[in-house]
């Protein structure tokens, strides 16, 4: 290859992606061209460049359908560059009203995640391992100062990545800013000077948009104040950026032994959490909550904090988080998912059942075999799981049912040598909130004899005197309760 000279434009956007390491040589690469100044300036630096970055290029052109017939006058445009060009081009359109209405997004937020999910499609079919567009400094700037005004935290002040992987209707793509360093006004200057004619997009005025108000009329004003502006937000945005590298490095260190997973919900240790210095967890929690959602579109500074303030509530309390999710709190542990009640121990029973004794019961979600065996054989019965309880069974009787707590009731708690009510026993021996209805409890005619997994009554347990022990296996009968 011929080392030729570039123009300045060209070169500086080379310099940025090799420092940036945007490109691998032999690569293809799909560019997005919606008609306007920037990605016409991107699509005729990166064609001018196809060479020295051994690449080949496709061009991909989205119709929103949201402008008549300026909207096809772009394609058309697109269309007739491509063909100037001699570069494969992929042009289609979408309906983006209809999309919004049927995911109730604002019209912004519908546009862009249909044009994703189309450069997404065209690029796996294309074979393009990346996408580019033209985003350039002041659209970083801009987004830097919308996640300040919406409130998304430090993540949101880093704005745009010169690299970054996203994934859009189950397809991950990895989309590239190859102009991130150029100012708007030089796209404009540089499709002027090789006649490019590009397409303007009067939307781009309206101030209905968020975007555009900050564009319009929030950053003139804070160049009011200072003239720099640019550049202090530039800084800030790599500041953060650097931090946030920081931050995910630390997570990366402590997630495995602050979280664990059982079945869709995670499980976040107590005393791990609360021991992290407070930036630490805040970020382990935005993790979490991107591990559960794919996404943290729909996640703002606010949540976090009162995920943050929730760790100190007491046992029992739950808040409630977009997608579904919520977050928990118990004695030791943290939970967050959609399904929490997934991970309490005791399936739901409904109504009383009486209990064969001898022999074994099946009712909805456990199964309960029942002996009487000599006193003498009771430890050899290996009776070690929480499930399996030994009673003497003079007192006990065999008229024994099964059923879940109600008002008023109370047991002599094994070890105790007073009556307690068996809310205040739960609540003493830390049993989660979400649990306590659940948990089976067997009883005789007269009196509790077991709160199944937790106590038995002490007025039942075998003494030296007891001469027939009644020994009583719960198995839960379900794999997913």
């Amino acid at each position: 290859m011929t080392d030729v000279k570039l123009p300045d434009p060209a070169e500086k956007a080379l310099n940025f992606i090799r420092d940036n390491h945007l490109i691998i040589r032999g690569q293809k690469i799909l560019v997005a061209v919606s008609g306007g100044p920037d990605s016409v300036c991107l699509l005729h630096i990166l064609h001018s460049l196809q060479e020295k970055l051994e690449i080949s290029l496709h061009i991909a052109h989205l119709n929103h359908r949201l402008r008549g017939a300026e909207s096809e006058a772009d394609a058309k445009y697109v269309s007739s560059l491509a063909e100037k060009l001699k570069i494969p081009c992929t042009v289609t359109e979408a309906d983006v009203r209809q999309y919004r209405q049927q995911h109730r997004l604002s019209l912004e937020e519908a546009a862009r995640e249909v044009r994703y999910a189309f450069l997404a499609r065209v690029a796996r079919e294309a074979g393009a391992e990346k996408v580019a567009t033209g985003h350039t400094l002041n659209d970083h700037l801009e987004t830097i100062l919308l996640h300040f005004v919406r409130g998304t935290g430090i993540q949101g002040l880093r704005g745009l990545r010169a690299c970054q992987t996203l994934e859009f209707s189950g397809e991950r793509l990895t989309v590239i800013r190859p102009l991130l360093g150029f100012r708007r006004e030089e796209t404009e200057e540089y499709c002027r000077i090789h006649s490019l004619s590009p397409r303007q997009d009067i939307s781009n005025y309206s101030l209905s948009l968020l975007r555009n108000r900050v564009r319009h009329e929030l950053i003139p004003l804070l160049q009011k104040y200072n003239q720099g502006i640019y550049d202090v937000l530039s800084r800030t945005g790599q500041i953060m950026d650097d931090e946030i590298a920081f931050l995910e490095s630390q997570v990366d260190r402590v997630w495995s032994q602050v979280v664990s997973q059982e079945d869709a919900v995670l499980i976040l240790a107590k005393d791990g959490l609360q021991n992290l210095p407070r930036a630490l967890q805040r970020h382990l929690l935005r993790r979490a909550l991107a591990s559960q959602l794919g996404t943290l579109k729909d996640i703002e500074m606010r949540h976090i904090e009162g995920m943050l303030q929730a760790l100190d509530l007491p046992p029992g309390r739950k808040i409630s988080l977009p997608g579904g999710l919520h977050f928990e709190v118990e004695y030791k542990r943290y939970l967050l998912g959609r399904q929490t009640e997934s991970l309490i121990p005791f399936p739901e029973i409904h109504g009383v059942y009486s209990l064969n004794i001898p022999g074994k019961t099946c009712l909805p979600g456990w199964e309960i075999d029942a002996e009487i065996l000599p006193a003498d054989q009771t430890l050899l019965a290996g009776i070690r799981d929480e499930f399996a309880a030994c009673f003497d069974f003079s007192i006990t009787g065999a008229d024994l049912s099964l059923r879940t707590r109600k008002k008023g009731d109370r047991f002599q708690p094994l070890g105790m040598s007073q009556i307690k009510k068996v809310g205040e026993f739960m609540l003493n021996a830390r049993i989660p909130r979400p649990w306590r209805d659940r948990i089976p409890i067997i009883c005789s005619p007269r009196q509790i004899i077991w709160l199944v997994g937790c106590r038995i009554d002490d007025r039942v347990k075998v003494t030296p005197q007891t001469r027939q022990a009644l020994c009583l296996r719960m198995k839960r009968t379900v794999e997913t309760i």
